[in-house]
Order: C-alpha cells, then structure tokens, then sequence
C-alpha cells in the first residue's frame, strides 16, 4: 500500500477520479453492448431455436413453463432468456408448489 504526504493528497485524489470515470465509461459501454445483443424473437423462431412447434411452445406460455414477453396478442421472446430456461433444467410443477405453499403456510406464495 502506497503512502501519501498530505501536500500528495490532491494530486492523488484527482488520479482517482479520472480513473473511476474510466471505469464507469467502460461499465456503460459495456452495458450499452449487451443490451444491443439482446436478441428479440417471435414466436416461430423460438419454435427453430428450442426445435419445438409453434403450439408446444403457445402451451408451455399458457402454462407459465417459459419465459414470455407480451405484447397484445404478440408473443416476443429474448434468446438469451431462451437459453437460461434450458439451462436452468427442470421447473416446478404446479403440484410441487401447491405442496411448497401447503408446507410453509406463512409463504407469500399464494395460488
């Protein structure tokens, strides 16, 4: 650890702050990248990306199993959230969380 004279303080304080702007530049610019990579996509190429149908895929959104933005009548899916879904394996059935909300009767969950 460096060690500072009182008559440094100044100089070293400034070094700092251009420093920290650096790095919020680069954190925002960052940000800015992986927004604009985010992938929106319709229904029918989540239907190619996941290689179900169309009406597997309306079934799983009317059964809450996959992750949906809607819009209207539109159904809009992001592909990185697509991936995490199959990534995260296997989801909880509506049984299994009756049971989880039956078990723990002062959850918040409520059916």
């Amino acid at each position: 650890m460096r060690h500072f004279t009182f008559d440094q303080l100044p100089e070293a304080v400034s070094h700092l702050y251009e420093k920290l702007d650096n790095i919020e530049k680069f954190l925002e610019h960052l940000s800015n990248e992986s927004i604009q990579k985010e992938e929106l996509m319709t229904i029918s190429a989540a239907s190619k990306m996941l290689n179900l149908s169309v009406a597997t895929i309306y079934s799983k959104v009317c059964r809450r199993e996959i992750p949906v933005n809607k819009q209207g009548k539109q159904l809009y899916f992001y592909k990185s959230e697509l991936q995490e879904w199959i990534k995260s394996g296997r989801v909880k059935t509506s049984l299994e969380i009756a049971k989880e909300v039956k078990l723990n009767p002062h959850s918040k969950l409520k059916l």
